[in-house]
């Protein structure tokens, strides 16, 4: 059973279609797939440039830093911060939460504003 947890900050941007579009790339990547070591390098790098060409796909103007963590589930948890100086106005962000049976995986998509 997989699940969904979601935490994005409406801002300038739209994060709710930033959410739905990581979300389709985290399904596609990782979904029916078990932790394994050996696929994780490979499993971030598309997850990361899916999102973020999906994303630019969008024509909007702003600059985005796309980062994803995956982890093997354990007892001990898996528990990331972050924080951005920036203005709340037109700049967001959005953190997708994904879990399966045997990982957990976050990513962050930053957006920034490009003023012209």
């Amino acid at each position: 059973m997989e699940e969904y947890h979601r935490h994005c900050e409406e801002v300038g941007f739209n994060a709710d279609e930033a959410h739905n579009i990581v979300k389709e790339c985290v399904d596609g990547v990782l979904g029916g797939e078990d932790y394994n070591q050996n696929n994780i390098n490979q499993w971030t790098a598309s997850i990361v440039e899916q999102s973020l060409t999906h994303l630019v796909k969008l024509g909007k103007a702003y600059k985005y830093i796309v980062t994803c963590a995956v982890v093997q589930k354990s007892a001990y948890g898996f528990h990331t911060a972050s924080s951005c100086f920036w203005d709340t106005t037109s700049d967001g962000t959005c953190t997708v939460r994904w879990e399966n049976r045997t990982m957990n995986c976050i990513v962050n998509v930053f957006a920034i504003a490009i003023v012209l």
